[in-house]
């Protein structure tokens, strides 16, 4: 007998509610434009943004509870995994803590970048956008497209995200 699919939105929509947080309001996109590469991958510049709470151990740690935090941080991609930490509460990260490349794989694109998979690493990787995000206005009028220009001017092919 098959047990039915957990329903993810409705369990931490349940969970949240139960710390005090207000009901989230999902985004629906009915629309997602699509954007072909314009080059082979192997010439790609790429770039990451992780939205997991990491931080480099020399800058201040994300507040592991945030709400709208729409800090944005510079990663530098020569740092070493050993030099990251990971400040959020709203996912399991024991495995990250042992292997920041579970939730920020750094290694594993310089070594798509060493191998000739990708054509280079940007000259900054991103951690922000940090917890639950209720002021979705803020990040489609202001933050996306001022975080857009960073990445228009160090030439980022491909984004690559990842959630918390």
């Amino acid at each position: 007998m098959s047990q039915p699919p957990v329903s993810y939105v409705d369990r931490l929509n349940e969970q949240y509610q139960s710390l005090g947080y207000p009901p989230y309001k999902w985004t629906v996109n009915t629309e997602a434009p699509f954007t072909p590469l314009t080059k082979p991958l192997h010439q790609c510049r790429v770039s990451m943004l992780v939205a997991g709470g990491i931080s480099h151990c020399s800058e201040p740690g994300f507040n592991p509870n945030a709400r709208d935090d729409l800090r944005l941080d510079v990663i530098d991609p020569a740092w070493k995994p050993e030099e990251f930490e990971i400040n959020d509460s709203y996912y399991d990260h024991r495995d990250a803590d042992r292997d920041i490349n579970v939730i920020f794989p750094i290694d594993r694109l310089r070594e798509l970048a060493a191998e000739g998979v990708i054509g280079d690493l940007a000259p900054r990787l991103w951690s922000g956008f940090m917890g639950r995000i209720y002021k979705r206005s803020l990040v489609t009028e202001e933050a996306a497209p001022a975080f857009a220009d960073q990445l228009k001017a160090d030439g980022v092919d491909l984004l690559v995200l990842v959630p918390g």
